[in-house]
């Protein structure tokens, strides 16, 4: 890897915010920190097109809302070739959760993420992705 230093003007708050990020998530020093701060908007940017990514799909759920986990696995049926592998785990008496590990076009993941939490009887969900590289 060929490293080309160069120098960052910042506003004092922004270097202080700077260093709380480095504190925070446990940066050996403020490069490590940009460094990390440019992939994550750069894999950010790859989820607005037809980038292919990874990630994964998490909701709880309602499992006594009549007819959900059938819509569910319809969904997951119709997008079948996003689909990695599926987790089900019994939270409590009444609420499931399920992790849905996928790979495709950010596009047609967020498609997929979507419809799933529109069911109703879903509480709660969220898409995660990031590059393959």
């Amino acid at each position: 890897m060929n490293v080309k230093r160069f120098g960052v003007s910042l506003e004092e708050g922004f270097l202080t915010e700077l260093d709380r990020l480095v504190e925070k998530h446990g940066f050996p020093n403020r490069s490590q920190a940009i460094r990390f701060l440019i992939k994550k908007f750069s894999v950010e940017d790859e989820w607005e097109g037809n980038e292919e990514v990874a990630g994964a799909i998490v909701f709880v759920y309602d499992h006594h809302k009549r007819e959900l986990q059938t819509r569910s696995t319809d969904i997951q049926h119709g997008f079948h070739h996003l689909i990695l592998s599926v987790q089900h785990v019994h939270l409590d008496h009444d609420n499931c959760l399920e992790t849905i590990a996928v790979k495709g076009k950010a596009d047609e993941l967020n498609k997929l993420a979507n419809r799933l939490f529109a069911l109703k009887g879903v509480k709660h969900g969220e898409l995660v992705m990031t590059s393959k590289e």
